[in-house]
């Protein structure tokens, strides 16, 4: 079953971006794409409605709570969650503070990535 959710997962690592995008599609969440920058992560999110943007902290080419305020001036419906191995207090609630939804440490499970889509999606049936 096709649930229409895309995402849009931002990170520099790419064994990062492939493991979340396994356990999207693990999900059952099919439209997921990747970006590597954060100039990337700008020019997807013009492109193209994304629901959900997994947003690493640390990008070669900009601070991802930086980003937060441009991906929500593109699209104020999109639920931006922060990635980062950094989970400092300060760390997050900045992030929260600047328009995150949500707040996910590296490493995570897959069952931490569920319970965050569970979060914005209830009627979601995940696999």
């Amino acid at each position: 079953m096709d649930q229409q959710i895309s995402v849009l997962i931002v990170d520099d690592v790419g064994t990062v971006r492939s493991f979340l995008h396994q356990t999207l599609m693990h999900l059952g969440i099919d439209h997921v794409r990747e970006a590597s920058t954060a100039t990337q992560c700008i020019t997807a999110c013009e492109e193209q409605h994304f629901d959900i943007v997994f947003l690493d902290i640390e990008l070669p080419d900009g601070d991802g709570k930086e980003l937060i305020a441009e991906i929500n001036k593109i699209n104020e419906n999109i639920n931006v969650v922060m990635v980062s191995a950094h989970s400092t207090v300060d760390n997050v609630k900045d992030a929260i503070e600047r328009g995150a939804k949500g707040f996910v440490v590296k490493p995570f499970s897959p069952k931490k990535i569920a319970a965050m889509l569970k979060k914005f999606y209830p009627e979601l049936e995940l696999y």
